[in-house]
């Protein structure tokens, strides 16, 4: 069996470094500029563009190994209740839209980039999440037209439930990315849409800590090994 290549082989910065340029541009609402001046203060004398290189090529590879490792973990807990939503997201004046499947827990499932939201695109939606994370014993939407339309061509109508309010946790979800879609003013292009969603997805997964329902001590022990599991990726 041969061995995995080295992704950070041909870089001559460490991989911690490149890590942590990833996880703060990534994570929080900066720009590239924003994130080489916050570099500099640490003594890291990086160009924008260099940040602009490495969230692109790093980026979706971290992605996929959060994603991974947590498929794997919860593969025995996958039947539980989701929650569906799309929300518009405009790229030079033509809006699209972004559709995301929540589990209970408010993680980001699965994030999709269509120019519409019908039947089709709904379908094709709900084929992709459930093929990489399984059946849900419930799926809850909004009262789009689209989702019915969809979950009857599955064969899962039984197990839809649509309300105008029972599907908040996936409104809420949207916040984050609108926070970071502000502070990138907005996308030019599908695919930049679909690879930023896509990973910022993942590294919100990964660093929710959930604060607000747990005690400070909880909320430290779960950072640090949020924090610990990062800096392993691609090792």
């Amino acid at each position: 069996m041969s061995k995995t290549p080295n992704p950070f082989r041909y870089f001559h910065s460490s991989p911690e470094v490149i890590r942590l340029v990833v996880m703060m541009y990534v994570r929080f609402p900066l720009s590239l500029r924003n994130v080489e001046d916050l570099l500099f203060e640490r003594g890291i004398d990086l160009c924008h563009e260099t940040v602009r290189l490495w969230w692109n090529r790093f980026g979706p590879l971290f992605a996929a190994d959060i994603r991974r490792q947590r498929v794997q973990r919860m593969r025995g807990f996958r039947h539980w209740r989701w929650q569906l939503d799309e929300m518009y997201v405009r790229l030079n004046g033509e809006m699209v839209y972004l559709w995301r499947a929540v589990d209970h827990e408010g993680e980001v499932l699965e994030s999709y980039v269509t120019k519409k939201r019908d039947k089709a695109a709904a379908l094709h939606f709900m084929k992709k999440a459930l093929k990489r994370h399984g059946q849900a014993d419930k799926i809850v939407t909004d009262g789009l037209r689209s989702y019915p339309a969809a979950m009857k061509g599955l064969g899962n109508l039984e197990r839809h439930e649509m309300g105008r309010y029972l599907n908040n946790r996936a409104e809420n979800s949207h916040l984050p990315f609108r926070r970071r879609e502000r502070a990138m003013q907005r996308f030019r292009q599908m695919k930049s849409l679909q690879k930023f969603a896509a990973v910022h997805a993942s590294l919100t997964n990964h660093f929710n800590s959930e604060r607000h329902l747990v005690d400070r001590q909880t909320f430290k022990l779960r950072r640090s090994a949020a924090l610990a599991e990062w800096q392993s990726l691609m090792g």
